[in-house]
């Protein structure tokens, strides 16, 4: 594959269809949730790497937070500059980590761990979303986070919520197999994001759940891909429907929520 044929692969988002712009003309912007801000990145991130909060592994979390930025600014998705100051907060962390360390002389304090202030935030926001789920009704807390409706199951069929950033993970996933398949790909009709919406919400309507990683394993090319998992995040912000999975890291289903 050439150059050139590689580039056509490509897809600019800048130039997607205005009906799915939320903010303006030429940029897609998607709403994550009150609570999707960088600390719930970050509070994600270390219960996926399993890690002590009062210990964060600073530099695997950070290489960690950065690829989750880098695939938001490559889908062309805006970014929050609360989520850019974080990442510049961490590289400073983890400079700090890494610089060695001068040894404490009898009488003097310990230097304060530069990872300090942010573990005092988290703690302090893990508290405020508490708070938060005592004081307002589950139905507003669900919306807010995107965490699953009220949907019947038994103890042989037990399902969990799953968040915004757990169908990142699914996504990077997917990507990394179409990556390898990607000289396999045939030319056909390119589809719009318009367009792969209209078809994922018309599925939705007549399935009421769809696998998600069985949909992404679906499209045809990286572009399809990209697509689908940005109609996914719309429909998730606009529409009545929640994602949930039978075990943290397992397959995420989209289900819709009668109202």
């Amino acid at each position: 594959m050439n150059d050139s044929e590689t580039k056509q692969l490509e897809f600019d988002f800048k130039n997607v269809q205005a009906e799915i712009v939320s903010e303006s003309s030429d940029e897609l912007r998607l709403e994550l949730g009150e609570f999707a801000g960088p600390l719930d990145l970050l509070l994600y991130l270390i219960r996926r790497e399993q890690a002590n909060i009062f210990d964060i592994p600073i530099a695997r979390i950070t290489d960690k937070y950065l690829s989750y930025i880098k695939m938001m600014e490559r889908l062309d998705i805006a970014v929050a500059g609360e989520f850019l100051v974080m990442a510049a907060t961490l590289i400073e962390i983890k400079s700090k980590m890494l610089l060695p360390q001068e040894p404490v002389e009898e009488g003097e304090e310990e230097t304060l761990d530069p990872r300090q202030e942010l573990v005092d935030r988290l703690l302090e926001h893990q508290k405020f979303k508490l708070a938060a789920e005592s004081l307002w009704t589950r139905a507003t807390v669900e919306q807010a986070v995107f965490t699953r409706g009220t949907i019947e199951t038994d103890e042989n069929n037990p399902e969990i919520s799953a968040t915004v950033f757990d169908l990142f993970e699914a996504f990077q996933k997917i990507m990394v197999r179409h990556k390898e398949q990607i000289e396999l790909e045939i030319h056909r009709e390119e589809m719009s994001l318009a367009e792969m919406l209209r078809n994922l919400k018309a599925r939705l309507k007549i399935e009421k759940r769809l696998n998600l990683t069985k949909v992404f394993g679906e499209m045809g090319s990286r572009r399809e891909l990209i697509l689908a998992f940005i109609s996914v995040l719309e429909i998730v912000r606009t529409e009545a429907v929640a994602l949930f999975q039978k075990n943290t890291f397992e397959d995420i289903t989209l289900e819709l929520v009668e109202s």
